[in-house]
């Protein structure tokens, strides 16, 4: 049995999950303690570290004197760690989260002696089509999974392909997972009668030759003294998972091949639940990555001056915590997740500040009655966003032609009228500010202390004169400047910013090509249907739609809203086996909003009896007899319909406040056309999936599955704000949505749709997700192929921004200015930063076909560069643009520099 087994002592260790962060901590040092005694003195020790450098970092945060042990174990070779910061769940996070991950555990993993050479993802829940190029482009060659893996598989390597083609040798680990060797060892009496029966089954998965990989290792587990010796004892050699996995040369010949992405329920759970359990945090953790990716991060970049590291720094690493595979998932204990969603919130707030930093910059130009609009798409835009202006004029652009607008809500200008003794009222002035704004004058007359206020003042104020004036004052007003809240279609240009203001419109002044451009057709407001030309939507008696494209796909009975039990856990969902689903409202109010004509909306009021809670689900045997409690709770779920003048899709807002439990509430969409296979946009790819799952572990498949920013299927587009499960139902009939999944177990023991406990059996009140929810998103019918949708979730997810001008009031409007222009057929822009100086750019080509990106700017020099930023060979660059040439969902990055 001479090397015929390897083994790989290791621990998986779930940074936080049945116990929050702080607690797995103290554990995580004790056993870091143990290996690196153990290690030191047993010289034939190996160890792997879980692939993920947070394991380090947590330690060394307490124990910071042991860096340069940790160092030298490295650097010998016999301590693996990284690649990863942080083991992912690679769907509830973008594909830029990825990334950076994956370049954070690398480049940290270098300055201890480099990361273990393997995309170790040991207990992913699936895992995502595009990881072989990441991989790939990272420069590693090597992946390990565990999960996921289908049943086409029967050998214990495979050749993983990405939709680009990419294919990676692939190490799976069958039978036991990362744990298929933790029981060799446990008896040492039974050493040599374990090692044949282990070389027994593993044989069936590796063949008659070469050396067998023993996963010596489980969750929190920490080594065995005297492992090295046992190990000699069976004939077999000890190594880290790299010593094993890098003996092959990376070549994929002659193994079986696996495209795309790994999601089958064949050899193991990959418990789907979690894409739905505790939706606000997936929510957070979309709005935090969008406000870092696509907002601080460009605007930075063209627009920022100084680069904001640090604070983009911390912003990445808190995503990149979130993202732990047992973090936002939401299947820890009410603990974990709460401290999940504080760290995603200091990352938008972090996202927030420096996307605010770069506006300021920018509105600082902008007079103090105008307001400055920015673009973070990387195309030419014309679309509606909302401003805040003051008075009656229309709005002018730059060019001093008028912008088309429409008036939405007045806002108040008394702010206050009552009798009283001004003294007191002299105590709320704040300097010149008084009542949120600031003082443009005051005057007495009758009794009467009337105060004018504005959101800007250059008067002089001086309260000592108001004391002066206040004999036989009983009465005090404060009257605000008129201000009104206005939708505005506004053209601007590329990753770049334009601004409007309100001035009297004269046609003579006008300068510029902005006058001319292209009408855009009105939106308008009926009875029951909003109109903007390019699609209609009619509400209802039940408060549905029917939605018609300009092109005539129609589809009716959209929104409809379906609330059945759930007595599953944050795991995997399950019906009770008498369940109750209610669909129909008791009674359905549509009140006018807008009419139009850049902005229309109604909103639909239905009022519903939901059961209040599941019975019969305290995890007794009796499970399957849960049911719904025949106790109901009025649910008011409200809808703005909304449509803009030019958007060819409907923009959706629920709303309800959630007072029942163990339930799973959806939305329905009827599709044009019976669908056989729905396409999702996930991480730098586009997923075609079926109506099922694959079956084989035990766990049900449910064919549920994750789309993170649109799904589509049969002629009708979802466009989504953060990841999101789906369904197709009635055999490709309809799209179920799921906005709500309640829940009150971390695991359940007794499981209808899976027959193993997913963890410990603990009580998880907050995962109700009891209280106000909301969700946005957007329903698009289209015709041909999905194609015409990632355009609509560009705009869609990336709204324009409106800033305050805060510049002197007798500026004139600065002239519209571009950033970066990225062009070309199903081309994405995913992410723009400033690295070692240059503009670093990353696109991918969402297409089946090879595509041309073009990139404009102001840059002279242009180079490619690996997914770590090492600059690859130079671009050609003519009159500020490069071409570059991508194969069929090609990720590229190029560094750009003037």
């Amino acid at each position: 049995m001479s090397a015929e087994i390897v083994v790989v002592p290791h621990t998986h260790w779930d940074r936080e999950w049945y116990e929050p962060f702080q607690r797995f901590r103290l554990r995580l040092v004790a056993l870091l303690d143990e290996v690196l005694d153990t290690m030191e003195r047993e010289p034939g020790y190996h160890f792997t570290l879980d692939g993920q450098l947070a394991c380090v970092d947590d330690y060394l945060e307490v124990r910071p004197e042991n860096r340069d042990r940790i160092a030298a174990l490295v650097e010998s070779g016999r301590l693996a760690v990284g690649p990863w910061q942080i083991l992912l769940d690679e769907f509830l996070c973008s594909g830029e989260n990825i990334v950076r991950n994956l370049e954070l555990g690398m480049s940290r993993a270098d300055k201890l002696g480099g990361a273990m050479a393997v995309g170790y993802l040991p207990d992913m829940f699936g895992h995502t089509a595009q990881m072989p190029q990441i991989l790939r482009r990272a420069g590693l060659l090597h992946a390990c999974v565990y999960r996921g893996v289908p049943s086409s598989v029967v050998t214990d390597a495979f050749a993983w392909v990405a939709p680009d083609g990419t294919a990676l040798r692939t190490q799976y680990l069958p039978a036991g997972g990362y744990g298929n060797g933790a029981h060799l060892f446990e008896d040492p009496a039974q050493l040599p009668e374990r090692a044949g029966e282990f070389i027994q089954r593993m044989r069936e998965w590796h063949g008659p030759e070469g050396a067998l990989l023993a996963m010596y290792g489980t969750d929190h587990s920490a080594p065995v003294r005297g492992l090295p010796g046992m190990v000699a004892d069976i004939g077999a050699r000890m190594d880290t998972l790299i010593g094993y996995i890098g003996a092959h040369s990376g070549s994929v010949e002659g193994l079986p091949r696996v495209s795309g992405e790994l999601r089958s329920h064949a050899r193991a759970n990959i418990l789907p639940g979690v894409i739905s359990v505790r939706a606000h945090v997936k929510q957070a953790m979309g709005r935090a990555e969008r406000m870092v990716e696509r907002y601080a991060e460009p605007l930075a970049t063209l627009w920022g001056g100084d680069w904001p590291g640090r604070f983009l720094d911390m912003a990445w690493w808190r995503l990149v915590d979130a993202s732990g595979h047992d973090s936002v998932t939401g299947c820890g204990v009410d603990d974990t997740a709460q401290q999940v969603a504080a760290r995603i919130a200091e990352a938008e707030q972090l996202g927030q500040a420096v996307r605010d930093m770069v506006t300021a910059r920018l509105s600082a130009a902008v007079p103090s009655d105008g307001v400055l609009v920015v673009n973070p798409t990387p195309a030419a835009r014309r679309g509606v966003v909302v401003v805040d202006v003051a008075g009656r004029d229309p709005l002018v652009d730059p060019a001093g032609a008028p912008v088309p607008a429409q008036t939405l809500e007045y806002a108040p200008t008394l702010l206050l009228d009552a009798e009283m003794d001004p003294a007191t009222a002299l105590t709320f002035i704040h300097g010149t500010e008084l009542y949120g704004q600031h003082i443009t004058g005051w005057s007495v007359d009758d009794g009467t202390l009337t105060f004018t206020v504005a959101r800007e003042s250059a008067v002089a104020f001086n309260v000592a004169q108001v004391r002066g004036a206040l004999d036989g004052v009983t009465r005090v007003r404060i009257v605000a400047e008129a201000r009104r809240t206005v939708a505005a279609l506004v053209e601007t240009p590329p990753l770049g910013h334009t601004s409007v203001r309100p001035a009297p419109y004269d046609a003579s002044a006008v300068h510029g090509s902005s006058a001319g451009s292209a009408p855009v057709a009105g939106v308008r407001a009926e009875e029951r249907a909003l109109d903007n030309g390019l699609l209609r939507v009619e509400v209802a008696a039940d408060g549905t739609l029917t939605l018609t494209g300009a092109d005539g796909t129609t589809l009716s009975g959209a929104g409809r809203i379906v609330d059945g039990g759930d007595v599953g856990d944050t795991y995997n969902y399950a019906p009770p086996a008498d369940d109750r689903i209610v669909s129909d409202p008791e009674s359905v109010e549509l009140a006018p909003v807008y009419s139009g004509p850049l902005l229309a909306a109604f909103d639909v009021r239905r009022t519903y009896r939901w059961p209040a809670a599941g019975q019969g689900i305290d995890g007794t045997p009796e499970i399957p007899a849960a049911a719904r409690t025949e106790t109901t709770e009025e649910i008011v779920v409200d809808t703005r319909v909304e449509l803009r003048a030019g958007e060819p899709y409907v923009r959706l807002h629920v709303s309800f406040d959630n007072r029942c439990s163990d339930h799973r509430v959806r939305l329905h969409v009827p599709v044009p056309a019976q669908a056989a296979a729905s396409y999702a946009e996930g991480q730098f790819a586009v997923v075609t999936r079926g109506l099922t799952a694959e079956p084989g572990c035990g766990e049900e498949p449910l064919p549920t599955f994750p789309a993170s920013g649109w799904v589509a299927a049969g002629g009708v587009a979802a466009l989504l704000e953060h990841v999101t499960e789906y369904e197709l139902v009635d055999g490709g009939a309809e799209l179920a949505l799921t906005l709500l999944r309640s829940v009150g177990y971390l695991s359940r023991n007794l499981h209808a749709m899976r027959p193993e406990p997913a963890g410990p059996q603990l009580p998880t009140p907050a995962a109700q997700s009891r209280g106000l929810r909301t969700v946005s998103l957007a329903l698009m019918p289209y015709s041909g192929s999905w194609e015409a949708v990632p355009p609509a979730a560009e705009t869609f997810r990336h709204d324009l921004l409106a800033v305050p001008g805060t510049g002197d009031p007798s500026l004139t409007l600065p002239s519209a200015a571009p950033g970066l222009s990225v062009t070309g057929d199903g081309v994405v822009m995913t992410s723009l930063r400033v690295r070692d100086g240059w503009h670093e750019l990353r696109v991918v080509a969402l297409s089946d076909t090879s595509a041309e990106a073009v990139v404009s700017g102001s840059f002279t020099q242009a180079r490619h560069a690996d997914l770590r930023g090492r600059p690859g060979d130079p671009l050609p660059v003519s009159s500020g643009s490069v071409r570059l040439a991508l194969r069929p969902w090609e990720i590229a990055t190029i560094q750009l520099t003037s």
